[in-house]
């Protein structure tokens, strides 16, 4: 690995970013804020789609710094489900008045062959290997797209996840996967300039689709061994690592489903999970900290699980946690913050409809 490696997509994405930001505010990509989210009511119409940044480095990664065969995978993933999130963030919401975005259909069918066809390009041709990494790039896609709720969550997650799995691969002689964690993980940082809070601009789906799916490209490329099955020993310490991923992700169908089942909630609190904490009075900076501190632990342990990362794992932790000590932007409210009490909702009387 050489600096240049990472040095010129960061240097596309701080040039790319500004232009990018003025762009979004001509085309008016406002966000377009659910109803059911009260408390980001003053969020409505913020810029969206400013993942477009950490696409760029990465596609200028393909192009200079990711060797081949492993560049074609990354281009491939980038381009479908960055597709899959233009045609979400943009297109339906343009043409369909009120519109937030797809149906869950035809976006989870969009998705599949973003998948397929990312993967049959990246050489994978067995059976099981295939399907589990259909399984993984859905899983991680729609579970690191969930977790872009909240000022700077997706982006500080993302940066976490890019050094543990960068880490790993470069631990276990993983060229390829650790530069193109380290490109993923340099190109966050424009975006976070213009994402921490008050947020200027958020990631959209544009951006959550195609990062979450090359970090799940990751966990299948160092998780399975040259045949493609699973090696054991590699699985358990991956999945302690993408605990708040599944934290993030599984109540989500779990909520819908008993909605339309049962009529009624499974869980009391709102979902994805960060939205359980805000409606229960946490202030947003002090729930992105909190996600990055569980965040930041399970890379630890994780790391620590594996024999060829155990080393790193000390060093990793104590990086990232001094790193966010020293983000003032993010801190400056977490010693102030206190719970809110969260009022009762009104009884409806009888007769009431």
């Amino acid at each position: 690995m050489k600096p240049e490696h990472f040095l010129i997509p960061l240097a596309a994405a701080s040039v790319f970013a500004p232009l990018w930001m003025a762009a979004l505010r001509a085309m008016r990509s406002g966000q377009n804020v659910s109803a059911h989210l009260a408390e980001h009511a003053h969020k409505q119409g913020t810029p969206t789609m400013g993942g477009m940044i950490m696409l760029v480095a990465m596609l200028v990664g393909c192009a200079v710094s990711i060797p081949a065969p492993y560049n074609i995978s990354a281009l491939a993933l980038v381009l479908g489900f960055g597709a899959v999130g233009f045609i979400d963030d943009y297109v339906v919401p343009r043409r369909v008045q009120g519109s937030r975005g797809l149906g869950w259909k035809p976006k989870l069918a969009m998705q599949v062959a973003a998948s397929v066809g990312s993967l049959w390009l990246g050489g994978f041709r067995e059976v099981t290997p295939f399907l589990i990494g259909v399984f993984l790039l859905l899983f991680m896609s729609n579970a690191y797209n969930f977790a872009d709720g909240l000022d700077a969550l997706a982006g500080g997650l993302g940066v976490i996840l890019a050094g543990t799995l960068g880490l790993w691969a470069w631990a276990t002689d993983n060229t390829a996967i650790a530069i193109a964690m380290g490109v993923l993980g340099v190109g966050f940082l424009p975006f976070l300039a213009f994402n921490r809070p008050k947020a200027k601009v958020f990631m959209g789906d544009v951006g959550a689709l195609p990062i979450g799916a090359i970090f799940g490209w990751a966990f299948l490329l160092l998780g399975t061994n040259a045949q493609g099955q699973i090696m054991p020993a590699a699985f358990w310490p991956l999945l302690v690592i993408s605990i708040v991923m599944l934290i993030e992700l599984i109540p989500v169908p779990l909520q819908i489903a008993s909605v339309k089942l049962r009529g009624k909630r499974m869980f009391s609190f709102k979902t994805p999970v960060h939205h359980g904490f805000q409606s229960a009075g946490w202030l947003e900076p002090r729930i992105v900290a909190m996600f990055y501190v569980v965040q930041i632990l399970v890379s630890a342990v994780g790391l620590a699980m594996f024999a060829p990362t155990r080393p790193y794992a000390p060093y990793l932790a104590a990086g990232l946690l001094l790193i966010l000590v020293l983000s003032p932007w993010r801190w400056s409210q977490w010693a102030a913050d206190k719970v809110k009490p969260v009022e009762p909702a009104p009884q409806a009387t009888p007769g009431e409809a």
